[in-house]
């Protein structure tokens, strides 16, 4: 069966026996994977992916992205417009709509102030990243796990010329809270890029010093893409907690704050 035929069949089953995965009708629009590409168009445009006016990635784009058929993308992208949050012009595509006093707010947390919202933001991460890697390695697809080796391969090149990069470090995280098919998780992921980001360059930081860790990260990182592709959830789990607690524990030196002061 074709990539397109592949996108029909799980949209229809992810819309729970629907069987018409490029409806645009009523019964479409209530379809887990639309919801899902809304949510995660939603989560970009509101931490800043896309600024007012910029244009949006195409259909054929985002529904290589994130790995649905362009119906869905096309529904995903209605919904956006009926809500005032992107516009379409002839021709050109979708943008982002310049946002308005009185538009509802979007998803979004506190920004990071101190050192203690550093570890804060290591321990939310702590309660829903080890949940990503057990749930992607019970539900990825082929395109999604391509993701997750996408940004790993950069990972690896990057290691090898003994330098990190946030983006891919970053793009590995968000890749792997896709592959769990539950828009919520990946979400959270974009709505805390600024957070994580600020907590990497930190962690990239510590790994240059004078024990270089890069490899070691390495490591850590193709160890849990190995335990998604086995299909190994509790593995997938506990190698991504050790991964967290071990770059928390890098950047603060072991020593972590009291935040109850």
């Amino acid at each position: 069966m074709d990539g397109q035929g592949q996108n029909r069949d799980d949209d229809g089953m992810l819309a729970l026996g629907d069987g018409q995965s490029g409806d645009t009708g009523a019964r479409g629009r209530q379809t887990p994977l639309v919801q899902r590409v809304y949510q995660l168009l939603l989560a970009q445009i509101s931490a800043g992916d896309y600024q007012p006016d910029e244009r949006l990635p195409g259909e054929n784009d985002l529904a290589t992205r994130f790995a649905v058929s362009r119906p869905i993308v096309r529904e995903a992208l209605r919904r956006l417009r009926a809500e005032g949050l992107i516009y379409s012009r002839q021709g050109a595509g979708s943008f982002v709509r310049a946002a308005v006093e009185d538009s509802r707010p979007l998803l979004g947390y506190a920004p990071v102030e101190t050192i203690a919202d550093i570890q804060r933001c290591y321990e939310f991460r702590l309660t829903i990243e080890p949940d990503h890697a057990f749930h992607a390695a019970r539900r990825w697809n082929d395109a999604a796990l391509a993701n997750i080796a996408a940004a790993l391969d950069l990972m690896g090149d990057a290691t090898r010329a003994q330098r990190h990069r946030d983006d891919a470090d970053f793009a590995f995280h968000v890749a792997i809270a896709e592959a769990t098919n539950n828009h919520y998780y990946a979400s959270s992921m974009q709505a805390l890029k600024d957070h994580i980001a600020v907590g990497m360059k930190f962690h990239g930081v510590s790994l240059m010093g004078p024990s270089p860790g890069l490899d070691g990260v390495f490591d850590e990182h193709r160890g849990i893409f190995e335990a998604i592709r086995a299909r190994d959830g509790d593995t997938a789990r506990a190698r991504m907690r050790r991964h967290l607690e071990g770059s928390r524990d890098r950047v603060f030196e072991g020593r972590t704050l009291d935040l109850s002061l």
